[in-house]
């Protein structure tokens, strides 16, 4: 409707995955990595988890485009089965026609067309999408598959991509072997604010508008905070506010349009209406009343006795190992992303990014834990004491 308007060739905003449209921020091309790393790893098992629209799919499309001939894969997108179901649905995807069979049966012709596939030079890979519907019952079946052997090696190579609760699910006690196998496992968080407008600027340009500015500046920092950084609120936002400024016959979408898409999609700011800020790996900090600040958070390192007051405002802090952290904390006890802390106006809470040693309360280890002043988080020797300002004058 509005491409020759705005000078474009194809819409750069629709929500279809499209992997010509794929922008790698750091997170993603993170992502990315860990999935090729399933072809180089004989043992390769990857993880990757995202929220709703946070771009796996479209990750997923463009990594089995670039697959050689070398890579006999199945994709299962279709996860809500029985067992013997994801069984026949893996060999109809490799080709067999293997329904009205037996499970015997089934694992038989999956065991033998494995070795001879490794036999052939072959490198084959089990690519499962939507792995949060996944009962218990096929993950332990996709647990047995990679333990699939010959006297050298394993022969199948396994990628789980799904929402944030499979992690809840894989967290479990009963799935520990299952995780126990996985080499690599990452969170695919949301875009940073630079990112974002490195996002919208990037799909303009495949679209066809080059360098020319259709968002202007000031409306940037908007999309970012009614989106979240989310790829997919992203784009249904930016195409709302093309169509108002479009039907006010505008060259360029200012404030005014991106505020209309709001009122006309009913949103609120995203860090008012989700508690979902799961991430790992890159770190982002949702804007919200900067001048406001909700609490404090005394961090003292129990070693060295040094000790780090910081003030905890409307939004999300991400706590770590390294320097791309909100709070650094320098520790072989720390992961390189450990935890993060989200504020809302009337709560805050703590929630463990999979780290590798936790975090406590006290002796008991916790994954999400809403926060009360005086409580001591235990971060390895990190002590890190909650002083909520909420309430006070």
């Amino acid at each position: 409707m509005y491409l020759e308007h705005f000078g474009l060739e194809e819409p750069p905003f629709r929500l279809s995955p499209d992997p010509h449209f794929l922008f790698l921020s750091k997170h993603h091309a993170r992502a990315r990595a860990y999935l090729e790393s399933t072809v180089l790893l004989e043992d390769g098992f990857v993880i990757i988890t995202g929220d709703v629209g946070s771009g796996k799919t479209t990750l997923m499309k463009c990594f089995m485009e670039s697959l050689g001939e070398e890579i006999v894969y199945a994709h299962i997108a279709q996860t809500q089965v029985t067992p013997v179901q994801f069984l026949q649905g893996v060999l109809a995807d490799f080709g067999f026609k293997p329904f009205n069979k037996r499970k015997a049966e089934l694992l038989d012709m999956l065991n033998n067309f494995l070795v001879e596939q490794y036999s052939a030079g072959k490198k084959v890979l089990l690519i499962v999408d939507e792995a949060q519907n996944l009962s218990a019952r096929v993950l332990e079946e996709i647990r047995l598959l990679s333990g699939v052997e010959t006297s050298k090696s394993k022969v199948l190579r396994i990628i789980l991509a799904g929402q944030p609760e499979l992690n809840t699910t894989l967290d479990s006690d009963n799935m520990r072997q299952l995780v126990q196998r996985a080499r690599l496992r990452f969170h695919l968080g949301p875009l940073s604010e630079i990112e974002t407008s490195e996002y919208i600027a990037h799909r303009l340009q495949v679209a066809g508008a080059n360098d020319r500015q259709v968002f202007l500046p000031e409306t940037l920092s908007v999309i970012f905070r009614f989106s979240g950084g989310i790829p997919r609120l992203v784009n249904t936002l930016c195409d709302t506010a093309m169509l108002c400024a479009f039907a006010e016959n505008r060259e360029n979408i200012g404030l005014g349009d991106v505020n209309a898409a709001v009122e006309e999609l009913g949103w609120s700011e995203y860090a008012e209406t989700t508690g979902s800020f799961g991430i790992q790996g890159m770190p982002h900090v949702v804007e919200g009343d900067k001048d406001i600040i909700v609490a404090t958070l005394l961090a003292k390192d129990t070693e060295t006795d040094q000790e780090t007051e910081v003030d905890l405002h409307r939004g999300r802090v991400i706590l770590g190992r390294t320097s791309d952290n909100d709070v650094q904390l320098n520790s072989k006890y720390i992961s390189r992303h450990h935890a993060q802390i989200v504020s809302t106006n009337t709560e805050s809470y703590v929630e463990d990014l999979n780290s590798t040693n936790g975090i406590y309360l006290g002796s008991k280890r916790i994954k999400r834990r809403a926060l009360k002043d005086g409580d001591e988080i235990w971060m390895g020797k990190h002590c890190l004491t909650y002083c909520d300002g909420r309430d006070r004058e």
